[in-house]
């Protein structure tokens, strides 16, 4: 067997579009019944899996250096070697093993997290169809390899670079690489080498999407070796930052700020009060890694991977961990009624003749356009099936026009019984223009012209009942022709097609329970505004505002943003304003969701702060979208929103503890250094102090929350957060300011003023943790068992530690039973006082 030619090579020398398809597959040692399983791994092992750089598994080894990437870390482990060769060797090996304890306690924790998240998003795995030893079967996109043959219908993503075999009627969406909003037709055959990328019309390029049609193509190119690939290592491919990240971005901003002050403030006037520079500049680095939330990357990790894990529980899978708290704060829900409002299965009602009356024919004709076409599946052609069958052994189909989103109508060509007829149908609207004459019950034909008006009418009067109206017409066709969009003109329309698709039966009222939850629903429609309007009142939503697709026309951006807050139901609406609605309502102010899976929805969904999918979607539309839903149903939705705020309370419990505590205990040590003639802490001491706070607070992902944290969208608020670290970090300061006084009175030896400090520190700062974990009073607010079990675990260990043998090494010295019973009583106090002043913060600052 000859050698594979590398494909990077034969795109270098020969472009591929300009060379036919028999070479090509000679070059790729395959056929059009594909590859067989065993040339298929061999080539994946040989060129890798069919993803981009940025999709990569982050490696357990990268992850776990990530851990350190702190700056501060980094400067705190290069003082500890310098302490090796100037200083305590024995204290420089406990800080390092501290911090290195901390890193692998984080890397766990989000090694495990990262695990839970990849298993999920399996199950919402984008797949493509290929030919495998000669049959057809669907594989992950990822395990397609150069020699594959993939067969594309309407709503799939291009896979990867291909050169086309076959196509029917392809329309090819390549926007993404273009910029051109329409679609472009695709067909076979050789196109120019300096051809530009929009005109290679035998070339599909991945990432893009067929909007309609089907197609069979060779695979040239996969993963970085394709165009988007290409683009991909031009530019930094990064997902748009969340108000999530935001959020952890400018709260990192304000410590930094707070740490960088008071760091140089420390360092300086120790070294000036005549300290050894090394002992003060590790005390220093020791209280700003103290200040930080060390774990917080770590917390934040679990919690959202904890979150996703019991949204998948209610059949909602999270496909980008950070777009969990934006699906918590979202407070508008754009939403298509087909089967998320309402059933979603589409009926046929009847087919009725030009006067309105029931008609064979017409039932006929929709069965036989239904029957054979072959664009890709929808339900209306299904209801026209399940409506009424007929014998079909004397047709024959032979051409066919796919529905596209332009013309807005499928046309059939059949030969019925040795007579060819062209049958189209669609949007009623579309089909008239088609239409020279309408045909009357008898047969005879009458002028369009004089019936619109009657047509149109009929229509209001379907529409007002809430029923979705198709037009039919045909036209008798020469015996030998081909088929093409020009032969749409001068049809005989037939009649109607009336549709319905009921309300669920608990929608009503589970769009009052989103409105409970403080967010509004808006319908976005393509139906009339007529159809749009029934349904929205049988749904609960009565009285509501319409905006129609041709008035928005009309709009200017800022007139559409001061309209859209207003509007509850949007009708006759167009793909591309799907999108500029979505932006309007961000603009005014709304953290927006969007509901889609279709083929026109990708553009709405990537605007959308939460762009939701469902598992029968379009690829398209599933690959687009953040979040995917396994069951198209709005109770799904229900309990995904509270599991994301759910997830968002848990993660300010750590933020609120590590402000209030971290800051309080470090400015207090901060200040008693300056007065003190020792250091309060050794800076082993304080990295242990701000381990074991840490600690309980990797269970928080697990801690009961308010209701009243459900009932509203959160988001994040740096000047409340700024507001309550100032608070909780004085009212901590005072009561540590109250244990240096004690200790200074009762004269203890140093070791023993350290070692009760210490004790004070950590279990003021891990009991502190059941105060500010939710606004109600310590004895109402039930905390989770996980968190209560390692709290206590953490004060047990702790005042155990000076006791212990590790107590010589770490500087410490058992401290009476006296001392003990009095820095309790000041913890106690401490912990009453938080909560008095706990209410008092919560009349005064809203959260």
């Amino acid at each position: 067997m000859t050698k594979l030619p590398p494909f990077t090579a034969i795109k270098r020398d020969l472009p591929f579009w300009t060379v036919a398809a028999e070479r090509h597959l000679e070059w790729l040692q395959t056929t059009t019944d594909g590859l067989s399983h065993e040339q298929a791994a061999e080539r994946l092992k040989r060129y890798g899996a069919n993803r981009l750089n940025g999709k990569k598994k982050t490696g357990s080894w990268r992850l776990l250096l990530s851990q350190f990437k702190s700056s501060i870390i980094l400067i705190l482990l290069f003082a500890t070697g310098l302490s090796f060769f100037l200083h305590d060797r024995i204290d420089a090996l406990i800080i390092l093993s501290i911090v290195l304890i901390s890193g692998v306690l984080g890397f766990w924790q989000e090694k495990g997290a990262a695990d839970a998240v990849e298993k999920l998003l399996a199950l919402v795995q984008v797949k493509a169809t290929v030919l495998r030893n000669g049959t057809l079967s669907e594989i992950a996109v990822e395990a397609l390899v150069p020699g594959d043959i993939v067969v594309l219908k309407a709503g799939d993503i291009i896979p990867a670079d291909c050169l086309l075999l076959a196509a029917d009627h392809l329309f090819v969406d390549e926007a993404i690489l273009t910029g051109e909003s329409y679609p472009v037709e695709k067909s076979t055959g050789l196109v120019a080498a300096d051809a530009p990328l929009s005109q290679r019309s035998n070339a599909l390029w991945m990432g893009t999407h067929v909007q309609s049609g089907e197609a069979k193509a060779l695979v040239i190119a996969t993963g970085q070796a394709t165009e988007f690939g290409k683009l991909s290592g031009r530019i930094e491919l990064k997902a748009p930052e969340t108000d999530f990240e935001r959020g952890v971005r400018h709260f990192g901003y304000m410590l930094m700020e707070v740490t960088l002050i008071l760091v140089i403030m420390i360092f300086a006037v120790n070294v000036y009060l005549h300290k050894p520079v090394i002992d003060s500049f590790l005390f220093a680095l020791a209280l700003a890694v103290g200040l930080t939330p060390q774990l917080l990357p770590a917390v934040i990790s679990v919690n959202l991977a904890h979150g996703a894990k019991r949204m998948a529980e209610e059949k909602v899978i999270v496909k980008r961990l950070a777009s969990i708290e934006n699906f918590g704060s979202m407070n508008v829900l754009c939403s298509d009624k087909t089967g998320t409002l309402t059933e979603g299965k589409v009926r046929l009602k009847g087919a009725l003749d030009l006067n309105g009356n029931p008609s064979g024919k017409v039932s006929r004709y929709a069965y036989l356009n239904a029957f054979y076409e072959t664009g890709f599946n929808n339900s209306i052609d299904e209801a026209i099936r399940d409506f009424c069958a007929f014998d079909v052994k004397d047709c024959r189909k032979l051409a066919e026009i796919p529905y596209d989103f332009h013309r807005k109508r499928l046309s059939i060509l059949v030969s019925d019984s040795g007579m060819n007829v062209l049958i189209s149908k669609g949007a009623l609207t579309n089909v008239l223009d088609a239409c020279t004459y309408a045909e009357n019950r008898d047969g005879t034909l009458i002028d369009i012209k004089q019936v619109r008006a009657r047509i149109q009418k009929r229509y209001e009067t379907f529409s007002a009942q809430g029923l979705r109206t198709l037009g039919v017409a045909y036209k008798p066709m020469p015996e030998e022709t081909g088929l093409d969009k020009d032969d749409e003109q001068d049809m005989r329309f037939l009649g109607f097609l009336t549709l319905f698709d009921p309300p669920k039966a608990h929608c009503a009222q589970t769009i009052e329970q989103l409105r409970q939850l403080g967010v509004t629903l808006k319908i976005i429609t393509g139906d009339n505004r007529l159809v749009a309007d029934a349904v929205s009142q049988q749904l609960g939503l009565s009285n509501s505002k319409i905006l129609t697709g041709p008035e928005i026309d009309q709009m200017s951006g800022r007139a559409l943003m001061n309209q859209v807050a207003e509007v509850n139901v949007f009708a006759e609406v167009e793909p591309n304003q799907k999108e500029r609605i979505i932006i309007a309502l961000k603009k005014a102010g709304f953290v927006v969701g969007y509901i889609g899976d279709g083929i026109n929805d990708v553009s709405a969904l990537h605007a959308a702060d939460v762009g939701i999918s469902v598992d029968s979607a379009a690829d398209v539309a599933k690959e687009t979208a953040q979040i995917v839903l396994l069951e198209k149903n709005l109770d799904v939705l229900l309990e995904g929103i509270k599991e994301g705020r759910i997830t968002f309370a848990n993660t300010l419990k750590y933020v609120f503890m590590a402000t209030s505590a971290n800051f309080g205990n470090m400015f207090s040590m901060a200040g008693a250094s300056l007065f003190l003639p020792f250091l309060p802490l050794l800076p082993k001491q304080i990295l242990l102090t701000n381990l074991l706070t840490d600690f309980p607070e990797m269970t928080i992902a697990s801690d009961h929350v308010d209701a009243e944290m459900v009932t509203q969208p959160r988001r994040w608020d740096i000047q409340f957060i700024r507001k309550f670290m100032i608070t909780f970090g004085i009212v901590s300061s005072v009561f540590d300011y109250l244990t240096f006084g004690l200790l200074l009175w009762l004269q203890v030896p140093v070791e023993q003023f350290r070692s009760g400090w210490f004790l004070e520190s950590v279990i003021s700062a891990a009991l502190i943790v059941f105060v500010v974990r939710s606004k109600k009073s310590i004895f109402k607010s039930r905390p989770g068992k996980y968190l209560v079990l390692a709290t206590f675990t953490i004060v047990a260990l702790t005042l155990a530690l000076p006791y212990t043998p590790l107590a010589v090494p770490i500087s410490f010295q058992p401290l009476p039973l006296p001392v003990l019973g009095l820095l309790g009583i000041i913890i106690l106090l401490y912990i009453m006082t938080a909560e008095y002043v706990k209410r008092f913060f919560y009349r005064r600052v809203k959260l």
